[in-house]
């Protein structure tokens, strides 16, 4: 007696119901040409025709080699080198008075990708959104209807990179202004959440969905949140956004986290017409270095490989508590220390990386000096 079945290696939830009644009705008709059996039809009644299976491709994807690890570290830091190279360059020529359009910002960027050893093409096309164009969680520019970027714009970029040894997808938000207070408390609140789940430490067997609210909960104590996940999964020189992890409240994706993952760290928060907050870095899962292993259980923590400086401009002193403040000037110091390197022959872009990854009270205190002498500088003027 034999049995024809299909299996079907999908994503359930992203799969049509028609194509899982045509699959079943055509495993129960049988074979064309061939006259059903009676023994065909109790076989197909008391058996599914259709199984669902996980794809071992896609855990074989999730979880990275070393070679493949290694690959997506150089990927970051070429990467790197571009994004602090454009980030120097607009703030020069927005800051001396020029004004572009968010095309021209998204042109800019990849001029300085295509630059780097190994770059393909954009991993997804740029998002640069000023002020209220920042509020649209996908937005896309167009020449015709984009907005411009200048002295005063608050400018979201999410953008990143394909390269022939690796992925990046990186989201950093600046102001090329004074920021207003609420801005700053916001853009705190999503750093604060940003820092606390690159912080984790959690169990295996853990899903994303159980850690989700720890990069919501600074901004839920001031009544805010975002209508997004806070992580995806990422390809080694492949999908930006790739499954089956995911850092979310998708409740229904348990997945565990695994040693070798790679996922996106990405809270924000957005005002309708007035402005988006975001802060994206990437992580590679990694077992952590704990005291005690309750039950035998490994642990976890994250890893950063984005490696650009975050706009301390942005941030609301007051609200860091000292462990965030030194998880940001630790974070600067990677940075520093891993592409300082690599623009030896960029002396305007070290000198600027130089600046932007400073201790935070460092960087207070000159943007607080510097503001000084432009006061006075103008007062002396009149």
């Amino acid at each position: 007696m034999t049995q024809t079945c299909l299996y079907m290696l999908s994503r359930p939830r992203q799969v049509s119901y028609a194509v899982y009644q045509a699959a079943e009705e055509a495993a129960a008709s049988g074979p064309r040409g061939k006259k059903r059996t009676a023994e065909d039809a109790l076989i197909s009644g008391n058996n599914k025709a259709v199984i669902d299976l996980s794809s071992p491709i896609v855990a074989a994807k999730a979880i990275k080699s070393e070679a493949e690890l290694a690959g997506m570290r150089e990927a970051h830091l070429r990467d790197s080198v571009a994004i602090c190279d454009f980030l120097q360059w607009i703030e020069q020529k927005v800051g001396s008075g020029a004004t572009l359009t968010e095309v021209e910002v998204d042109l800019e960027l990849t001029g300085r990708r295509k630059q780097q050893q190994g770059f393909v093409e954009p991993s997804f096309p740029t998002i640069a959104g000023a002020n209220g164009n920042g509020a649209i969680i996908h937005y896309r520019a167009q020449q015709e209807t984009c907005k411009t970027v200048d002295g005063n714009t608050l400018l979201l970029i999410d953008s990143g990179g394909q390269y022939d040894c690796g992925t990046t997808d990186i989201t950093r938000t600046v102001h090329f202004g004074t920021p207003t207070a609420h801005q700053k408390r916001c853009y705190t609140r999503v750093l604060q959440g940003h820092i606390a789940l690159s912080q984790a430490v959690f169990p295996e067997g853990t899903p994303g969905s159980a850690i989700d609210a720890l990069a919501r909960l600074p901004l839920w104590s001031d009544g805010l949140n975002y209508r997004h996940g806070t992580g995806h999964g990422v390809g080694a020189a492949l999908n930006v956004h790739e499954g089956p992890q995911s850092i979310s409240t998708r409740y229904w994706i348990t997945t565990p986290l695994q040693v070798g993952m790679i996922c996106s760290n990405e809270p924000g928060y957005y005002e309708d017409g007035s402005f988006g907050i975001r802060v994206e870095n990437l992580l590679v899962i990694k077992e952590a270095d704990t005291e005690f292993r309750f039950g035998g259980s490994t642990f976890m923590a994250f890893e950063d490989l984005t490696l650009v400086p975050i706009q301390t401009k942005m941030i609301e002193p007051a609200l860091l508590t000292p462990l965030e403040e030194q998880w940001l000037d630790g974070y600067h110091r990677k940075v520093w220390e891993a592409v300082s390197p690599r623009l030896q022959d960029k002396p305007e872009t070290l000198d600027w990386l130089k600046r932007n990854t400073a201790p935070l009270r460092d960087q207070l205190l000159a943007a607080g000096t510097a503001a000084s002498t432009a006061a006075t500088l103008a007062t002396a003027a009149v």
